[in-house]
């Protein structure tokens, strides 16, 4: 079944680009990204795919994530995703801290005989194993500069963070760390913006309320809060969003302005691409890189030849699959994404009149996707059944992290 899963996926990114692999054999990269990773190169039809070169090499890509891969928090590197005119949206999770950073260091050491690729040969090794005893900055300067080094290949230079703490703390200990705390600014080079957004714990109190988001408000007065909203003047001038009253808005309207900021960010630099990334990397992140890739979907400015059950497809399988507690809030807030007051993709080119066949899309994936869930999982709902493929996926996800029953999903 992951074969085919793999396969079909695999199908449905040819449909339009030119890509390449970056090999995850038994996941033996980051165990929680697919086998397969697709590396889109270009854009593409029938006729012109083997016509251009990507500027990248993806042996020097393949290399960079396997030095880059003991940065961030469980191995979950800097992916790219998304290929927009000529531009990476790219996931991860967040930065490591000393403590997973430190364990996972040696374990790799001991485990490999002496040895451990990330780092290249064995001398480097023994180089940073004395810098773990001796010397912090040296091991966080190597892992994080091979982490920066992996952003700047990919042309990156915004980077989104979703957390709602600068440090993730478990029983007084920083387990997890972020750019925009880091000591040494190592990530100076970047545009850096804190759009601190709820974690999933917050999602049971949207299923508590019957999946109603409207007046739904995080609790910023909470002690473990202490990351405020820093997004950069030119991003917020021409939004026309009162951003200091961002801690009252509800879940739609939280959701609603984060998309329409990171749309604006990629379609304000013609040349540098986007990292979005929270804790873990797997509910807010593929949350919002999903609403991205639907949302340039139906305004028709990516996977142009794929119809709504195809879309649907691509971004449960490649982007929520095996993922998370918030994946049924973010197909059932497309009905909050279709209407004229909303001004995506088109209206930050021409703030042009409301396009009303984006509605119709995305509607479209919208019932495919509750017809789908309420089949497999356990939602009522008198939608008729979807494709048996989308149904089978479903299947398998809902297996895979044991939701059954209206009790017992998020």
């Amino acid at each position: 079944k992951n074969m085919a899963k793999i396969s079909r996926y695999l199908e449905l990114f040819d449909r339009d680009y030119k890509y390449s692999i970056i090999h995850n054999t038994n996941g033996d990269v980051c165990g929680h990204y697919p086998r397969k990773i697709v590396f889109l190169e270009y854009e593409s039809s029938d006729n012109n795919k083997e016509s251009f070169e990507s500027t990248l090499q993806i042996s020097r890509l393949q290399d960079l994530v396997n030095r880059s891969k003991m940065a961030r928090c469980r191995g979950r590197f800097v992916c790219p995703v998304i290929l927009y005119n000529g531009k990476h949206v790219c996931r991860s999770s967040t930065l490591a801290g000393w403590g997973e950073l430190y364990g996972r260091t040696g374990y790799n050491y001991i485990f490999s005989g002496g040895s451990d690729d990330t780092f290249g040969d064995a001398e480097e090794v023994l180089e940073d194993d004395c810098a773990v005893r001796n010397n912090d900055s040296q091991l966080f300067d190597k892992v994080r500069g091979s982490d920066i080094k992996l952003l700047k290949y990919l042309s990156v230079r915004y980077i989104c963070d979703l957390m709602v703490e600068n440090k993730k703390v478990k029983f007084g200990l920083n387990v997890t760390s972020s750019e925009k705390v880091d000591k040494a600014q190592r990530y100076a080079d970047f545009t850096l913006l804190s759009v601190p957004y709820p974690g999933c714990e917050f999602f049971r109190e949207y299923k508590d309320r019957d999946y109603t988001a409207e007046g739904l408000v995080f609790n910023w007065n909470q002690d473990y809060v202490d990351a405020p909203l820093t997004i950069p003047a030119c991003f917020t001038k021409n939004l026309n969003i009162n951003w200091s009253e961002y801690q009252s808005w509800d879940l739609v309207q939280q959701t609603q302005n984060y998309l329409k900021l990171l749309l604006h960010i990629i379609n304000s630099d013609d040349e540098n691409g986007l990292l979005v990334h929270c804790i873990s990397g797997w509910d807010r992140t593929p949350l919002f890189v999903s609403l991205l890739r639907l949302s340039l979907w139906a305004d028709g400015a990516i996977h142009a030849s794929l119809e709504p059950s195809e879309i649907l497809y691509l971004t449960i399988a490649y982007d929520w699959f095996l993922f998370g507690l918030i994946f049924f809030f973010c197909f059932n807030f497309l009905k909050h994404i279709v209407c004229d007051k909303c001004i995506f993709f088109f209206s930050f080119l021409c703030r042009c009149t409301f396009v009303p066949e984006r509605q119709v899309r995305l509607e479209a994936v919208r019932e495919l996707f509750l017809a789908a869930y309420s089949s497999t999982v356990g939602l009522k709902s008198s939608a008729s059944s979807p494709s048996g493929a989308i149904s089978g996926l479903l299947e398998q996800f809902a297996r895979g992290v044991g939701l059954r029953g209206t009790n017992a999903i998020i």
